[in-house]
């Protein structure tokens, strides 16, 4: 089969268009067309139903198209680890992890990791759903439990527990509760039960819920809850991670919080040797070293 007619044919079912296939690859329509023909006719098969608003695979274009993301993401793996320098690092790297973790711990400190190596180009992708690392959805994941995926390194980082936080001013105006019973004076600011979330998390909202509770407000995810919290909205159930965070947020009722919650650090076996891994890798853990001392500082304050 030949290998430049399957480039143009991922090429046209990532954009949908013969025209925006050619503008990526410098080609002209016609000369894409003609591909993607002969494509077709060595196949004798369809691959692209052919319509005004664009192009859409078939059920043996489907198949086709499987394949070709497989070796493309095979390639990416090759080519960034020829690419890795022995001094340097540099280039593409994609980052996975939850929502929360990524948008109020991670992200906030990458200026660090741009700043010890300006080259790297990294693809923060923030989201619930476990990407297939070793099918290279992803370079590297921080995950809130241990994956379970074979041919992965993993290293576990740190834990994290979800606890009460408001802030002063909504605590100056509504009074602090001092047990489980004083919710009910109070507006409770949560990730809905029925959220993709960490089930230690749920389990901590599902408890507070038996409880008489003057008020919710359910959010869909960390950033959300804590951005109401620090509107003076109420009581949200936020990482522990945050107090270190934001000094606007005070602890409520200290002794209310989740079990641990494990936080993982993974990639795959192919990419044991990349130096961009290497170097995120250690960028984490710096990072976490530094962020336990601030927390042993803040609690023997």
């Amino acid at each position: 089969m030949d290998w430049d007619k399957l480039r143009i044919f991922h090429a046209v079912a990532e954009a949908g268009s013969l025209t925006h296939a050619g503008d990526k690859l410098n080609l002209s329509q016609s000369a894409v067309s003609r591909q993607i023909r002969g494509l077709e006719e060595s196949l004798n098969a369809t691959l692209f139903h052919r319509h005004a608003r664009g192009l859409i695979l078939t059920e043996q274009g489907e198949l086709l198209h499987d394949a070709t993301s497989s070796m493309n993401k095979r390639l990416d793996t090759a080519s960034a680890r020829i690419r890795d320098s022995e001094e340097e690092v540099f280039g593409d790297l994609r980052v996975t992890t939850t929502i929360g973790f990524g948008t109020l711990w991670l992200a906030p400190r990458l200026v660090k990791l741009y700043e010890k190596y300006p080259d790297i180009r990294v693809d923060l992708m923030l989201e619930e759903r476990v990407l297939d690392l070793p099918m290279r959805e992803a370079d590297v994941a921080i995950r809130m439990k241990e994956p379970s995926q074979a041919d992965l390194i993993r290293k576990r980082l740190m834990t994290v527990k979800m606890q009460l936080f408001a802030t002063q001013k909504y605590l100056y105006a509504n009074g602090m509760p001092n047990s489980l019973d004083d919710l009910i004076e109070h507006r409770l600011i949560c990730q809905s039960v029925h959220a993709a979330q960490v089930g230690a998390s749920s389990t901590l909202v599902q408890s507070l819920l038996t409880n008489e509770v003057g008020s919710i407000l359910t959010v869909n995810n960390y950033f959300g809850v804590l951005q109401a919290a620090l509107q003076d909205l109420g009581i949200g159930v936020l990482p522990d991670y945050v107090s270190v965070e934001d000094p606007r947020l005070v602890q409520v009722l200290p002794e209310v919080e989740s079990v641990d919650i494990p936080v993982f650090l993974a990639y795959p076996e192919e990419l044991r040797q990349s130096k961009r891994i290497a170097a995120f890798r250690d960028f984490v853990q710096e990072e976490i070293t530094a962020y336990r001392k601030v927390l042993r500082a803040k609690k023997n304050a």
